[in-house]
């Protein structure tokens, strides 16, 4: 295991102050115009400062949807990049949604882009796709590892779409939902057996019936779909059971609407973590 305090650590630390809501930045260009913005980089420069304003001293976890920076190339990049720093200088951990999933050389350098410590996007953790086989993460794997960092594996996603693969029953009979979170289990074996909270997370949809079981990962679970898809409190619980201390909701629609007040969005984020206390693991 790594000398640093793993990933899972400082979230289970964090969320202890300022509860479990992972609060999404998805600057789209109709929530730009929303907030009487323009779509172009100076809105988006704008937008994020206010995100920053309101979430860095209040929320556990911010994810900024790394496409939406993307969208708007080098310059949207360095408004991403400076966006982490001023969240992580404030205190939040920053989750980079990226989604990244290759093979060898590729993953490698996908992981020291979000991971790595001298890099301009280093975040505290990143989402990764499992569907070139979870082996392809070892890269991330090792990196998050070693850096003190965390990975999100994707398992069983809240689009629709996503059953027609993540259902799919394996040759081993199994789920390949369920396959991936064992494979994070395996993970964080380790940890489990030191007592100490683990740091590869999976994702799963608050609003999902049928879900992988959890119970078992010793590391924090995504739960995008609550709020305005529709998930609550309730879902959360369903599908953690018992490690509901581990599950950290994701609410992006539900917060940003009420945007573009910094005192308002502060004060949606706090309310919303009101349903999200830090329980004991």
């Amino acid at each position: 295991m790594s000398e640093r305090e793993t990933f899972g650590e400082r979230l289970f630390d964090v969320s202890r102050r300022r509860g479990r809501l992972c609060v999404g930045i998805d600057p789209h260009p109709e929530l730009l115009k929303n907030w009487g913005l323009s779509v172009d980089l100076m809105g988006l420069r704008t937008f994020s400062e206010i995100c920053v304003a309101a979430f860095g001293s209040t929320a556990a976890l911010v994810k900024p949807q790394v496409a939406m920076y993307e969208a708007f190339g080098s310059g949207g990049y360095a408004v991403l990049e400076q966006t982490i720093q001023d969240l992580r200088a404030q205190g939040a951990l920053v989750l980079a949604d990226a989604k990244r999933g290759d093979i060898g050389s590729t993953m490698a350098a996908y992981a020291r882009a979000w991971l790595a410590d001298e890099s301009p996007l280093c975040s505290d953790a990143v989402t990764v796709s499992p569907y070139l086989g979870f082996g392809s993460l070892q890269p991330a794997l090792e990196l998050a590892k070693a850096t003190g960092r965390g990975i999100f594996v994707l398992a069983a996603t809240s689009n629709p779409e996503g059953r027609q693969v993540q259902s799919s029953i394996t040759t081993s009979g199994e789920r390949l939902d369920e396959l991936m979170v064992a494979e994070a289990s395996a993970c964080n074996a380790p940890y489990k057996a030191a007592r100490v909270f683990g740091y590869v997370g999976v994702v799963i949809g608050a609003t999902l019936k049928q879900v992988p079981d959890v119970t078992g990962l010793n590391g924090p679970v995504l739960m995008p779909g609550v709020g305005a898809q529709g998930a609550d409190a309730a879902d959360v619980a369903r599908i953690a059971k018992e490690a509901n201390a581990w599950a950290f909701p994701n609410m992006s629609r539900e917060i940003l609407k009420v945007g573009p007040n910094t005192e308002k969005l502060a004060a949606a984020v706090t309310s919303a973590a009101k349903d999200y206390p830090e329980k004991s693991a």
